[in-house]
C-alpha cells in the first residue's frame, strides 16, 4: 500500500531529482477542446487554454516499494521530519516518487457558466393584446423563456472532464414561463375603455413626428397588472439612434438643444392625461421647464428623460389595463386609450387653471384630480401644480426664442403677425 506525503514547502522539491514521475491527471489532458451544445444545436467551443484555468495542481511525494528513483541528497531526512518518519532507511528513500494531482476550481467553472447564462438566457415573452371591434384579441403570442441551470451545468462539465463521457456537453436549461400567457385573454378583466388622453403636435418637424411615432409604438399593447406601478421610462427603453430615433430639440442643461428622441415628451404627456382621466394614482410627474405649445392646455404635461425624471402611476383598478395608442397624422393628434375593468369609479378633473402669467412667457398653473369609488367615497384627491420658467432662459442654438405670450409693448397686430410667422 502506497503512502502519500504533501510538501509544505516548494524548496524541498528542488532538492529531489526524479528519474520519472507519475501523473494522476484527469481525462481533460486527452483532448484539446470542450464543445458545448445549446438548445438550438449551435455549438460553443472552449479551448484547452481556457478550461485549464479551471484546475489547480497539487504536488506530493508517495512511497511505493515497487518504484525506483534517484534522490539527492539521500540524507535529506534531517531537513524534513515528516518524510523521515515515513522513510526509516535509505532503501525506502529510494522508492519515493513525485505525484501530480489535480482538483477542480468549482468557483471558476461556475463563473464560466454564469457568463454563458448572460449570453444565452432568453427571457419569456408576454402575450400582447389589441382591441378590435370592441373586443380584446391576441396581437402576439406568448413565448416561454430559457435559463441556463448553474448547478446542473457545473456538474455536467466536471463529470465530462473526469470521465470524458461522450464527445459534447448538452447544456441544461430551465423553462421560464411568461407572466401573461396567450390563454389569459379571458382572465385579464379587460372589458371597456376606462380613460383616454389626447394631445396635438401641430407644427412639429418631420423628425419630431417620427420620434413621436417610434415612442408611441413602444406602449401599444402594453399590459399593466392590478396594483402594479407603471414606469414610463422603463417601458420606453433606450432612446438613441440604434433604436430608431432622430435628433430633435429637447430641454437639457438650461438650453433647448438637438438630441435623439426629441418629441418623446409628447408621448409621456399623453400617457399622463390618460392616467388622470382613468382615475389612476399618479406617483411621479414633473412639468416642463417652460411652456411648450405642443402640450396645450398648459399644466397637464409630463416631461421625462432617461433615467429621470420619470412618469409613474399605479393601476388601482381590479383588473389589468391594456394600453392602446393611436396617431392621426393628418390631424397631428396622439391618443392613449386605457382599457380595463369598470368598477363604478367617478373621475372629476378641475382645470388646468392659469394662476399667473408674465410677459416673458413664464406662468403658474394648477389642476386637481378627484376620484370617488362606486359608494361615493373619495379614494384620490390630488393637486398638480406647475411652475414654468420663461422660454427666453432656454435658448435654441442658432434660433430665436419663440414667445408664447404677447409682450406688453406690442400691438395686437404685431402679436398676430408674430404668431402667424411662428405657427402659434
Amino acid at each position: 500500500m502506497s503512502k502519500k506525503i504533501f510538501f509544505a514547502s516548494f524548496s524541498i522539491i528542488t532538492m529531489i531529482i526524479f528519474g520519472s514521475s507519475s501523473d494522476k491527471s484527469l481525462a481533460y489532458f486527452e483532448f484539446k477542446e470542450i464543445i458545448l451544445v445549446k438548445d438550438d444545436k449551435s455549438e460553443t467551443v472552449v479551448s484547452k487554454e481556457d478550461f485549464s484555468e479551471w484546475f489547480e495542481t497539487d504536488i506530493s511525494i508517495e512511497y511505493d516499494p515497487s518504484y525506483r528513483s534517484e534522490i539527492e541528497p539521500v540524507n535529506y531526512c534531517e531537513l524534513d521530519n515528516i518524510i523521515c518518519e515515513m522513510t526509516k532507511n535509505l532503501r525506502m528513500r529510494r522508492t519515493l516518487r513525485k505525484v501530480d494531482s489535480f482538483s477542480f476550481k468549482k468557483e471558476a467553472i461556475e463563473s464560466f457558466v454564469e457568463d454563458l447564462a448572460r449570453k444565452y438566457d432568453k427571457d419569456p415573452i408576454d402575450a400582447t393584446f389589441a382591441i378590435e371591434n370592441g373586443k380584446v384579441v391576441t396581437f402576439s403570442l406568448s413565448k416561454d423563456g430559457k435559463k441556463i441551470n448553474l448547478e446542473k451545468n457545473t456538474e455536467k462539465i466536471i463529470s465530462f472532464l473526469e470521465k470524458k463521457e461522450g464527445e459534447k456537453i448538452e447544456l441544461a436549461y430551465d423553462i421560464t414561463k411568461p407572466e401573461i400567457s396567450s390563454n389569459d385573454i379571458d382572465n385579464l378583466g379587460i372589458e371597456t375603455l376606462i380613460g383616454e388622453g389626447k394631445s396635438n403636435f401641430s407644427g412639429s418637424t418631420l423628425g419630431r413626428i417620427h420620434n413621436v411615432e417610434v415612442a408611441a409604438s413602444r406602449f401599444d399593447g402594453v399590459l399593466i397588472k392590478p396594483g402594479e406601478e407603471f414606469s414610463f421610462v422603463e417601458t420606453l427603453g433606450p432612446v438613441d439612434g440604434e433604436h430608431g430615433y432622430k435628433q430633435e430639440l429637447v430641454i437639457k442643461n438650461n438650453e433647448t438643444t438637438p438630441e435623439f428622441g426629441g418629441g418623446v415628451c409628447q408621448v409621456s404627456t399623453t400617457a399622463f392625461r390618460a392616467a388622470i382621466y382613468s382615475g389612476l394614482k399618479i406617483t411621479a410627474r414633473k412639468n416642463h421647464a417652460y411652456p411648450v405649445h405642443y402640450y396645450n392646455p398648459q399644466g397637464m404635461d409630463a416631461t421625462i428623460y432617461i433615467p429621470r425624471p420619470d412618469l409613474r402611476f399605479i393601476n388601482n383598478t381590479p383588473g389589468h389595463i391594456l394600453i392602446q395608442t393611436e396617431i392621426d397624422i393628418p390631424r397631428k393628434e396622439l391618443a392613449f386609450k386605457f382599457y380595463g375593468t369598470a368598477d363604478g369609479r367617478k373621475i372629476e378633473v378641475d382645470g388646468p387653471h392659469i394662476l399667473s402669467r408674465e410677459a416673458d412667457g413664464s406662468m403658474k398653473t394648477v389642476f386637481t384630480q378627484k376620484v370617488t369609488d362606486s359608494k361615493g367615497e373619495v379614494i384620490i384627491e390630488d393637486t398638480f401644480r406647475s411652475n414654468y420658467d420663461s422660454p427666453s432662459k432656454y435658448p435654441q442654438p442658432g434660433q430665436e426664442t419663440v414667445l408664447t405670450e404677447k409682450p406688453k409693448d406690442w400691438s395686437a397686430n404685431e402679436w398676430k403677425k408674430y404668431k402667424k410667422e411662428h405657427g402659434l
